[in-house]
């Protein structure tokens, strides 16, 4: 089978929900059929300028083609927009210049996708939002899945999603809360609507050099020990608890609140923060732990911990050393 997957923005460094969902369907379904991602040539989600090279490109495997954008994003301009048009009366076409302020608006991508969907079996929309899942459901609804990792945002109430939510012939929701705010605020008549995960592939756990020399030393007590005596059972050093070298290499001693993504306030973070602090002044003894790319300023504060970018392992080791997770988002 062959499937494309459209979508804003895509790439193995790419910082980003519903681009980190997506990459694991396409991957996973790359290993038994066809998979093509058709995105733009975008990188950066506030400019979404064209960074990529335009043009064919191969991601862990899979085949992207890229296309540009018309233009980058004014974010300071595409608010003062938002703002208007969410508080206003306006017209379908303020919606439609909305959308092409919000971006990426890619016409090249718009003109291969109506030129080319025939080839593909199957098309796949992640996110409701952006212009590549508007404009493109209309092209073939009826080999088309939307995923559209959706929750109650101003802009979801504009008029332009009616069509993005009852054109599909399937809807994978991620959640049941999604499920139920999406079928009460549209009309979806979708042939199929499944709740769909996409599964987790967590590292292996390798032992540490700290752990090999200990199991080392383990091993030879064992062997030196008297002829009918059994071997003493050896206490596990905390440091080689699984989480512990997050913990000593982010000095973070005792309980901690991770949370992981884009550092803004736009997730929730700054209100995550305030939170926060609110406890500590109350008593609490605690850290909060950032993993992520920071697009706001942190406080000083000692009870704050930014563990920066972190590699697919480095994320798999500090939830395993976390109290809890928070997730702020809203």
């Amino acid at each position: 089978m062959r499937i494309a997957f459209v979508i804003q923005r895509y790439g193995s460094e790419i910082l980003g929900g519903s681009e980190y969902h997506c990459r694991l369907v396409a991957e996973r379904l790359a290993a038994r059929h066809e998979v093509e991602v058709l995105t733009t040539c975008a990188r950066d989600y506030i400019t979404l300028k064209n960074e990529y090279p335009e043009g064919e490109d191969r991601v862990r495997g899979v085949l992207v083609r890229r296309f540009p954008n018309a233009e980058a994003r004014d974010i300071a301009a595409f608010n003062r927009y938002s703002d208007w048009i969410f508080h206003h009366d306006h017209v379908r076409e303020d919606e439609m210049e909305w959308l092409r302020r919000q971006g990426p608006w890619s016409p090249a991508l718009s003109e291969y996708f109506e030129r080319r969907h025939g080839s593909y079996d199957i098309l796949i929309f992640f996110t409701y939002l952006y212009a590549p899942t508007v404009l493109g459901l209309r092209v073939a609804p009826a080999r088309s899945i939307l995923v559209p990792t959706a929750h109650d945002e101003p802009a979801i109430h504009l008029g332009i999603y009616e069509d993005v939510f009852t054109l599909p012939a399937g809807i994978a929701f991620n959640t049941a809360a999604e499920r139920r705010f999406l079928t009460a605020r549209f009309e979806i008549k979708a042939a199929a609507q499944e709740i769909v995960g996409c599964g987790v592939d967590l590292p292996q756990h390798t032992a540490y050099a700290r752990d090999q020399r200990d199991a080392e030393g383990q091993r030879g007590a064992d062997n030196g020990s008297a002829e009918g005596e059994a071997p003493q059972p050896r206490q596990r050093s905390p440091l080689s608890a699984r989480g512990a070298v997050f913990r000593r290499r982010h000095r973070i001693h005792g309980p901690f609140a991770l949370y992981g993504g884009r550092i803004e306030k736009g997730k929730g973070c700054e209100e995550l923060i305030e939170y926060f602090k609110a406890y500590v002044d109350d008593g609490g003894e605690a850290t909060l732990a950032l993993m992520g790319v920071k697009l706001m300023p942190l406080p000083e504060d000692p009870f704050v911990n930014f563990a920066g970018l972190l590699s697919d392992r480095e994320r798999a080791a500090a939830l395993e050393a976390a109290t809890v997770v928070v997730v702020p988002s809203p």
